[in-house]
């Protein structure tokens, strides 16, 4: 089975810069405290990449 990122919002995007916001919204973190799912993918870990300070990442399996 593939690996999935579970991906949690857990500082608000208010202040920040719009292409980081643009990011989170295509991830599709809309609140605080929302949690995703989506395959580990480079594409994904690269979003991921400029937002780390926004979000948490957890590894399932």
């Amino acid at each position: 089975m593939a690996t999935r990122l579970r991906v949690t919002l857990v500082r608000s995007a208010i202040g920040t810069k719009p292409k980081q916001r643009g990011t989170l919204r295509a991830l599709g973190l809309r609140r605080m405290h929302q949690t995703v799912e989506h395959a580990d993918r480079p594409e994904i870990r690269g979003m991921l990449a400029r937002v780390p300070h926004l979000v948490r990442i957890e590894e399932i399996s």
